[in-house]
């Protein structure tokens, strides 16, 4: 990732804002998914307006010893070559199950057909891809991070 083009991204933003309102605000910047290809293909959908969630296992958070994000955060959402595409911000944050994720969720997350069931399939996969690096496996009681966010700025 490239800091300069990330701070470059991020003085355009905020040039778009207030003073008073530019001078606090700071930000993260990352990938959706695990792989390239899936980082281009969520942030295309982000674009589109297609994907306003996300969710992410509550144990790569402890893992990482990060803050969990909050109502406000800001984030540059990065394609698979760590470019640029949008800025967006948390709008929601919930813990809850991973069997407890509703089918309105599943829907704003954009992915798929869009329906619980694909949902349920489809992430059981990624977070038997992603939480075995952390000596974790995943359990339909694991806690979820799960956010609902809007695209606050695009080039």
């Amino acid at each position: 990732m490239n800091k300069e083009q990330l701070e470059q991204y991020w003085q355009a933003y905020l040039a778009t804002l207030p003073n008073a309102a530019s001078s606090v605000e700071t930000y993260d910047a990352g990938q959706f998914g695990d792989h390239s290809e899936m980082a281009d293909e969520l942030g295309n959908l982000i674009l589109k307006g297609v994907k306003t969630a996300t969710c992410s296992a509550l144990w790569e958070w402890e893992a990482e010893g990060s803050e969990l994000p909050k109502v406000g955060s800001k984030s540059i959402v990065l394609d698979g070559n760590d470019n640029p595409l949008c800025i967006i911000e948390t709008t929601e944050v919930v813990i809850r199950a991973f069997n407890e994720v509703d089918t309105k969720f599943a829907y704003e997350e954009g992915e798929d057909d869009r329906s619980l069931e694909s949902w349920r399939e489809e992430h059981w996969k990624f977070f038997w891809r992603i939480l075995p690096k952390i000596a974790k496996k995943p359990t339909p009681e694991m806690l979820l991070v799960c956010e609902r966010f809007h695209v606050v700025y695009r080039q």
